[in-house]
């Protein structure tokens, strides 16, 4: 712009001119002058552009006043290119002109460049003033760069501002952004006097720093120091109580920002919105948001995500279209708060909506937004938009990778999920421990206990393996793979652990039928500082489950509320009725789900029926079976529990009747198979499947073993298979997935080496036991993984003692 107006056409000078200290002179009625009135009303550079030619053609751009108001409002706006052409043009500069760039600079250029003319004006000889350094300490402390931080503030106390309040201040602020509290604290004990503004700044940089406590004990000190707390001392001290975990001391913050007054300031207000949310006391929080006259963005995405966080995504996105509904516009923070919404509810009709308002508002560029919305779509079930969003980003950050392999992982893509781990590290991105958090469930998917113990060996090279909440999926991934004991010397070694982490090893525990280890666990943990929540009830419900644990289970159920003031939900009370109804009580599983004080779902009733199919109640069975159905689940794997039950009974027509309403529904059987890894190969059976190019090897070892556990006491269980001949039944039997993949192992092992599989559906009577009588005339330790819980086989026996 001004590069096309000749009197502002030379650039400023390589080296700065000494500057002129004395004020030149002007006269008075330029101040009034309507141009200069019509300049000091811009609020933005686009106004500042609109009445510049008229500056110019009056030949006003020559008067010493307006160059300077000119360089003062370009550095505000950050039009440093221009300010520094005007600059250039005066020939007298004061150290006020010199003053006003440099703002400039240390807000819209780099630190670099403001630093460089910091000292170009020193050089000058331009006199050192209080502001000049509070801008270049601000600049220091917004981008972290302590070292130039404390260049400058040793230049300022050379400069003679070591006592001066406003630059001390400013000093405090840039330690504790820069992380320094403890340097901050010292720097704000030297002072030798201070005023309500430098308080503010060590309670805030203690907050801003994770240290609550100590935050608000700054505050209690303040008012013996004989100030007042101001509405900026409350908006810091109010994150502080939501750290510290005090809804006590953050409802008296309440009653003192009421009593003065300052309750009805939007900031204020916004901070109370924000800490009662973070407290869990969401309607609190509404009843504040609701009563404010007025309201910002800043309130609206507080209320939002407090919804959000505290599982009310329903409400959080019926805030956010009200918001939208009220012509408020959009920020990235209220973007990432609906699409956070959306991903929680599933909803990819409003996520799409979100998406598109997003494209519209300019924030199709913006990683943290784009990176939300690769996480809305993962949770949506939709991962090949989310692959759409992560392909086409201009630039991707560490969460954008992270984001993108949990969407895998939480989407079964256990291969795309390892595959783009490895594709992060060939681009020299270093995973940090939310990628490692990613990447472990996803092994753990897959129950390869060699994969285990290489992610145990990355985490460990890049000294990650002290991290908790790493250490804690280890565990859960190392008795996912089958190897309980190397999980629980994981948990042993751990110095600090979470309520996860008892749960992770609670429930490897229960998952292997160790039932009595993981109550005996559980009550190591009630003996220490961590405290149960209701997963890890659901955890020691579902160990008694496994393992017939039936009043010991009954026990615990009744403790949630007694003890814990837990109230019990459908997995619990589907827990509930999956171990009385394993345990053959099924009028008692009946009777307790009568006595729901909720309705039963979907998860409640399939355990019932599960029980009926093992216990063989057609009764029962059906009612079940009649109760599920009303509620329309999505898989077939009921209908065909049914069905064997009638099966099992010779009911034939109703056989026939459920599998008619199979197909009028469109619900298929889901196709059981077993898989194996070798050579970090995993090699995948289908029941009677040749496919394998090694199928008559496999076919041949299988028939030499069935002959070998005949001859111990094998006999075939056919009461699974229904509407075939006997002799056509025991083949099908002998040609089970868990048979081939165990004849494959056999193979291609050497004796002596445990052969693990991981079955999709539960293991059949009949394998179950063949298994046994193999683990026995082979001398192999056989471990299944089906998909409700671990079988060890060893010496004819299996850990589940026949229950399961």
């Amino acid at each position: 712009m001004l590069s096309t107006l000749s009197p502002f056409a030379a650039a400023a000078a390589p080296t700065l001119p000494n500057p002129s200290h004395s004020p030149p002179h002007f006269s008075p009625r330029l101040l009034s002058h309507p141009s200069y009135l019509l300049l000091d009303l811009c609020a933005d550079r686009r106004e500042v552009r609109l009445f510049l030619p008229q500056v110019v053609k009056r030949g006003l751009h020559l008067e010493h006043v307006f160059q300077t108001k000119l360089v003062a409002l370009f550095s505000r706006f950050g039009d440093l290119r221009d300010a520094t052409l005007v600059f250039g043009s005066v020939e007298d500069k004061t150290d006020e002109l010199y003053h006003s760039l440099l703002r400039g600079h240390a807000k819209h250029s780099s630190l670099d460049d403001a630093v460089a003319f910091f000292r170009a004006m020193r050089r000058a000889g331009v006199r050192p003033a209080v502001h000049s350094f509070t801008y270049l300490l601000k600049a220091c402390g917004d981008r972290s760069d302590l070292g130039r931080g404390r260049e400058i503030h040793s230049q300022l106390i050379a400069s003679g501002f070591g006592s001066n309040v406003f630059a001390m201040t400013a000093v405090v602020n840039m330690y504790a952004k820069c992380r320094r509290i403890e340097e901050a604290r010292r720097m704000f004990d030297r002072m030798p006097e201070r005023d309500l503004v430098a308080w503010n700044a060590i309670v805030s940089g203690y907050a801003q720093n994770g240290m609550a406590e100590r935050a608000l004990e700054m505050v209690i000190r303040l008012q013996k120091d004989g100030h007042k707390p101001d509405s900026i001392t409350l908006v810091s001290a109010l994150p502080a109580c939501a750290n510290v975990g005090s809804l006590k001391i953050g409802k008296t913050v309440h009653a003192f920002a009421m009593k003065a007054g300052f309750d009805s300031l939007v900031n204020v207000s916004t901070a109370l919105v924000d800490m009662y949310s973070k407290r869990g006391a969401i309607e609190t929080a509404r009843l504040v948001f609701d009563s404010m006259r007025l309201k910002n963005v800043v309130s609206w995405n507080s209320m939002i995500d407090g919804y959000g966080q505290n599982g009310d995504a329903e409400e959080a996105l019926r805030l956010f279209k009200k918001m939208m509904a009220d012509g408020i516009q959009a920020t990235d923070v209220t973007i990432m708060g609906a699409l956070y919404a959306c991903g929680e509810l599933g909803d990819l009709e409003e996520g799409r909506h979100v998406h598109e308002l997003l494209t519209r508002t300019g924030f199709e560029s913006d990683v943290s937004v784009l990176n939300a919305l690769i996480t809305m779509y993962s949770k949506c079930k939709r991962i090949d938009l989310a692959e759409d969003v992560f392909e086409n980003m201009p630039v991707k950050s560490l969460v954008s990778w992270n984001a993108m392999i949990l969407g895998y992982a939480q989407n079964d893509r256990v291969e795309d999920a390892l595959r783009l781990f490895n594709k992060m590290q060939w681009e020299n991105v270093k995973p940090d421990s939310f990628t490692m958090v990613s990447v472990i469930p996803a092994l753990a998917d897959i129950s390869v206990l060699k994969q285990a113990k290489w992610i145990h060996g990355f985490a460990i090279r890049l000294c990650t393996d002290k991290n908790i909440f790493i250490m804690t999926a280890l565990v859960d991934l190392y008795a996912k793979c089958g190897s309980v004991r190397i999980a629980r010397r994981l948990f042993d070694a751990m110095e600090e652990r979470h309520v996860t982490t008892w749960n992770a090893m609670i429930d490897g525990y229960g998952t292997h039928g160790f039932g009595k280890s993981a109550i005996d666990l559980f009550e190591q943990m009630k003996r220490s500082s961590v405290k149960p929540n209701d997963i890890t009830l659901l955890s020691v419900l579902s160990a008694c489950g496994h393992s017939g644990l039936v009043q010991e289970g009954k026990k615990y159920f009744a403790s949630m509320k007694e003890d814990y003031g837990f109230e019990p939900n459908m997995d619990h009370y589907g827990c509930m009725v999956d171990l009385l109804g394993r345990a053959g009580r099924l009028d008692e599983a009946w009777d307790f789900i009568q006595k729901m004080p909720i309705r039963p779902g979907i998860s409640v009733y399939g355990a019932m029926l599960g029980a009926c199919k093992i216990h063989k109640n057609v009764k029962l069975g059906e009612e079940a079976a009649q109760r599920l159905f009303e509620l329309e689940p999505d898989e077939g794997g009921y209908h065909v529990l049914l069905a064997n039950i009638y099966a099992a009974a010779s009911m034939w027509e109703d056989v026939a009747r459920v599998r008619t309403m199979m197909e009028k529904k469109g619900l298929q059987k889901t196709p059981g198979y077993s898989s194996i890894d070798l050579k970090n190969e995993i090699h995948t059976f289908h029941s009677g499947s040749t496919d394998h190019p090694q199928s008559q090897k496999i076919y041949a070892r299988l028939a030499r073993l069935i002959d070998e556990i005949k001859a111990v006491g094998y006999m075939p269980d056919s009461d699974s298979l229904h509407d075939v001949e006997e002799d056509v039944k025991e083949q099908l039997l002998g040609t089970h997935s868990e048979k081939l993949a165990i004849a494959f192992g056999l193979i291609n092992t050497t004796p002596g080496t445990t052969i693990q599989i991981r079955k999709n559906l539960r293991v059949c009577n009949d394998c179950h036991k063949a298994t046994k009588f193999i683990s026995q005339v082979t001398g192999r330790e056989i471990i299944v993984r089906d998909m409700q819980r671990f079988h060890h086989f060893k010496n004819g026996q299996c850990s589940c003692g026949d229950y399961w």
